[in-house]
């Protein structure tokens, strides 16, 4: 089974899916913004420069992903206090 890293902001209610390790950094090429009417909110697909989708930026993220996910997810909010 593949581990999806995922990092949350609760304060700005924002959550980051990476398809890649993270530790990579790879560059984002492109951003895709899903229309913010279809899905009521914003989410931005992230690809890099050969066309592959390398994460998902989930704003509104407490109203579109499961609790579970953001439970787990490593907390950016939190880290500097």
């Amino acid at each position: 089974m593949a581990h999806v890293n995922v990092t949350y902001d609760k304060t700005a209610d924002a959550a980051y899916v990476y398809f890649t390790d993270p530790r990579a950094r790879p560059r984002v090429a492109r951003t895709y913004p899903c229309d913010p009417v279809d899905v009521d909110g914003m989410i931005n697909l992230d690809f890099d420069e050969q066309g592959r989708v390398i994460g998902v930026e989930v704003l509104a993220a407490g109203s579109k992903l499961p609790a579970y996910l953001l439970e787990a997810a490593q907390r950016l909010d939190t880290e500097s206090a």
